[in-house]
């Protein structure tokens, strides 16, 4: 039995040692911040980076503010989600290139969009039924990242 926990110990003790030496090489920690050099780090996102570097949100918005909710939970949330999504493409290659918003990080994208700018967007807004949903990015598509 005494075998047994310490194969286990040493399994687990690998497993940790190569999960640590990955976030610290990967920089995982940069994530928890608001800082949108932390969204430079993989090479993918260099396009996205500079462009939101050069765009009118500069001055105005992280990427966390446009790309994740509102809400404490739910941001902790998504940036986990998110996390654990980007270090898996990215790693193993598999996304679509060049890279393209998913579904649910669009939808709070554009919740963020009318949050921040709701006096703005009430008067488009207010003529929207459930078949026909004017989206922000329909019309400014490059204001967070000029491509």
């Amino acid at each position: 039995m005494a075998k047994l926990y310490l194969l286990l110990s040493i399994c687990i003790g690998i497993t940790a040692g190569i999960g640590f030496s990955t976030f610290y090489y990967a920089k995982g920690y940069s994530y928890l911040s608001d800082n949108p050099a932390a969204c430079d780090n993989c090479h993918i996102m260099n396009d996205e980076y500079f462009s939101w570097v050069k765009s009118s949100h500069h001055y105005a918005a992280t990427c966390n503010d446009c790309h994740t909710p509102k809400d404490f939970a739910g941001k902790w949330l998504i940036k986990g989600l998110n996390g654990w999504n980007h270090s898996y493409a990215f790693t193993s290659g598999d996304y679509h290139k060049p890279i393209q918003i998913n579904e649910r990080n669009k939808n709070i994208t554009e919740e963020n969009c009318r949050y921040c700018h709701k006096m703005m967007a009430y008067n488009l807004t207010f003529h929207e039924t459930e078949n026909n949903k004017i989206e922000c990015t329909s019309c400014h598509r490059n204001v967070g990242h000029l491509k």
